[in-house]
């Protein structure tokens, strides 16, 4: 028999390696991992069935050869593909809580599960509180929410089924299925008409918010997503401008739209100068993600 030409390298050792490899591919990332270090340690504990955080305190484990070898393929494929690495492990994690991940949505991220996790949305999540989560794709966000409020009702919708599919895995996944109510539709058209019983004390939403110039530099890894979930129109305001139009209509008294614009700061200040704004600090400044009350939208 053939001696097993895989090195014995510790968990360590081979997210080293890995790293090495991706940053020599000039990838991009942003899916997930920040760098070629936070993706090489996701490859390996994909490799351990551990989360990337709970991987941190094994790095001086050795890996068997499969585990190698496997770790090595996965790195080669998202080196070929330029796909994000979510996809090709059929994984995401956002904020510890691991998601189902396909082509047929966008990959879990968001600066809004960071203010869902630190509390920074409780002054709107009333106890048996409802809440709406639009454009909703994986539905990570949705999940999120009911795993932080176990006391509130979430509605997620899209208009994208293939996505709710994903989302539906993600909301079983999670046990949440009595928690969370699936809702097919171009946002507003996947809803009741509003009354007093069926308003919102919070609406959260994560659109599609790209300008177009923007989209047509996309690298590799985002343009293997759908176009559906990144698209904003030329502005990148076209879906929040159908979005802060009707708002109002399915807010409660003192409810709030939370609103994920990414880098389009200067285009949502343009497009909108007359709505009072609260910006929301995240981990990548106070310019990404905006609130605006009931009372500053009607």
């Amino acid at each position: 028999m053939d001696p097993d030409p895989s090195p014995s390298l510790t968990v360590n050792e081979c997210i080293e390696q890995i790293a090495q490899k991706l940053n020599a591919a000039h990838l991009h990332f942003g899916h997930g991992a920040i760098d070629a270090n936070s993706e090489a340690l996701w490859i390996v504990s994909k490799q351990l069935d551990l989360s990337p955080a709970e991987a941190l305190d094994y790095l001086e484990q050795v890996l068997s050869s499969d585990q190698y070898r496997n770790a090595l393929a996965v790195t080669e494929q998202r080196i070929a593909t330029r796909k994000p690495l979510a996809y090709i492990l059929g994984e995401a994690w956002l904020m510890g809580v691991p998601f189902y991940c396909s082509e047929q949505s966008i990959v879990p991220r968001s600066w809004i599960a960071e203010l869902i996790v630190d509390g920074s949305l409780e002054p709107w999540l009333p106890a048996d509180g409802n809440v709406l989560d639009l454009c909703t794709g994986n539905g990570s966000l949705a999940v999120l929410l009911a795993l932080s409020c176990p006391d509130i009702h979430v509605s997620a919708c899209d208009i994208s089924l293939p996505a709710l599919s994903v989302a539906a895995r993600n909301v079983d996944r999670h046990g949440l299925g009595s928690q969370i109510e699936l809702l097919d539709g171009d946002l507003w058209e996947a809803l009741p008409e509003p009354n007093e019983d069926n308003l919102f004390d919070l609406i959260i939403c994560n659109p599609p918010y790209v300008n177009a110039s923007s989209m047509n530099e996309l690298p590799a890894e985002y343009r293997a997503e759908p176009d559906l979930a990144l698209a904003g129109g030329d502005d990148g305001m076209d879906i929040i401008r159908r979005i802060i139009a009707l708002a109002p209509d399915y807010l409660s008294e003192r409810g709030a739209l939370l609103l994920e614009i990414g880098n389009e700061f200067e285009n949502f200040k343009k497009a909108f100068p007359q709505i009072p704004v609260i910006w929301m600090e995240v981990s990548a400044g106070d310019e990404q993600v905006l609130l605006i009350q009931a009372e500053d939208l009607r």
